[in-house]
């Protein structure tokens, strides 16, 4: 028998670290080959992870809703197979156990306790409430006392105010957002006539979904839209590197979807080289798939450049943060019937705000404004 420590995937390049959302087997259960194993959340997607081989989950090392590097175990699996023969699922990292996955051989970062192990997460969170851990008492494993615990135990010396513990998707989306936000970012703002867009879609959508069986929505029409704008400003599709700056002459469009817990953004690959129905099929496809917690960590990997559709949710104007370490993201607001100037009357026309943040290490306004003036010229004038 061989122990195999599995490994917490690398989902996203600048991902540096994860939490486990849910254990999909327990310890001394059984798993299969490529077998989902655990749920693991970063700030970038929540991602189930299978098995890199068949075995026995011998001991679970990062409980539900605590966070470890990359890198770092999370599993000890027991093989009845030389290690030669394992062939590792693709994005995992897999090392032998030399312990034998014993307590002497657990994770330095994991602290034995008297009534189990207690990780350095949860030690913090009671020192930072000033508990005694020894007074709380454990519902893990072996007795061990969880993040669980000591905030129930929070809660109940405070009645008078809800205590909301933070998930694996808050707390990683968080650190994402922190560190996006070093970016020294700058705004710019196009009001748009899209009048001509809404008719074309109105005229062609139930067309489109005879053909393709999926609705027409807007997205497809701003993915083109965008892509194009990238080609012409390819600054606009670049990344900061303290010697260089990065242009990417490809367009691989991160999409920013809406969960029940929090926003995603899966990468639609090529976009530029993509039909409005192949674009259409992609989106629904990873917006099904982002909703039932089924992205794969290719999935989030490799955006050059991020469309946020904020007016889905009924939003008229506001600024993102940048998706690091890109150049730039989007928003599409709400589409509104407004009182319009046109010449010398006043029409009703379909208006939508179109909003730009971008990194100003990379770009000036002048390349901010040029980028956007590609963006409102296309569609206002759409020929379809």
């Amino acid at each position: 028998m061989v122990m195999m420590a599995v490994a917490m995937p690398r989902l996203g390049e600048s991902v540096t670290e994860g939490a486990v959302e849910r254990w999909l087997k327990a310890e001394g259960e059984a798993v299969q080959l490529d077998e989902p194993l655990v749920e693991v959340v970063t700030d970038k997607v929540t991602a189930e992870i299978p098995s890199p081989f068949a075995g026995t989950l011998a001991q679970i090392l990062v409980p539900e809703g605590e966070t470890t590097r990359v890198g770092e175990p999370l599993a000890h699996i027991e093989v009845a197979a030389d290690v030669s023969d394992l062939a590792p699922s693709a994005g995992l990292t897999v090392t032998v156990d030399a312990t034998g996955g014993g307590p002497a051989g657990q994770d330095p970062g994991v602290i034995p306790d008297g009534r189990g192990l207690i990780s350095p997460v949860v030690r913090k969170l009671a020192a930072d409430y000033g508990l005694d851990l020894a007074s709380i008492p454990g519902t893990g494993s072996d007795g061990r006392v969880t993040r669980q615990d000591v905030l129930a135990l929070v809660a109940d010396r405070v009645p008078r105010e809800e205590l909301i513990p933070l998930t694996a998707v808050r707390r990683q989306a968080a650190a994402h957002l922190a560190r996006s936000a070093t970016i020294p970012h700058a705004w710019a703002m196009r009001e748009v006539d899209v009048t001509g867009l809404v008719e074309y879609r109105r005229e062609h959508k139930a067309e489109f979904l005879d053909q393709h069986g999926i609705p027409l929505t807007f997205l497809p029409f701003m993915i083109e839209v965008v892509c194009e704008a990238l080609q012409a400003h390819p600054l606009m599709n670049s990344s900061w590197t303290d010697d260089a700056i990065i242009v990417k002459h490809y367009v691989n469009l991160g999409i920013a979807i809406a969960t029940e817990e929090t926003v995603v953004v899966p990468v639609i690959r090529a976009a530029d080289t993509l039909s409005r129905a192949e674009l259409a099929a992609a989106l629904h496809d990873l917006t099904t798939r982002a909703r039932q917690n089924h992205l794969r960590p290719e999935d989030v990997q490799g955006g050059t450049f991020t469309l946020n559709n904020t007016g889905a949710l009924g939003g008229v104007m506001g600024m993102s943060i940048i998706n690091h370490p890109q150049a730039g993201i989007l928003n599409t607001e709400s589409i509104r019937r407004r009182p319009v100037v046109r010449g010398d009357a006043v029409e009703i026309r379909h208006m939508m705000n179109v909003t730009l943040s971008f990194d100003h290490r990379i770009l000036d306004g002048l390349h901010a404004g040029r980028f956007l003036n590609s963006v409102q010229q296309k569609l206002e004038h759409w020929e379809g």
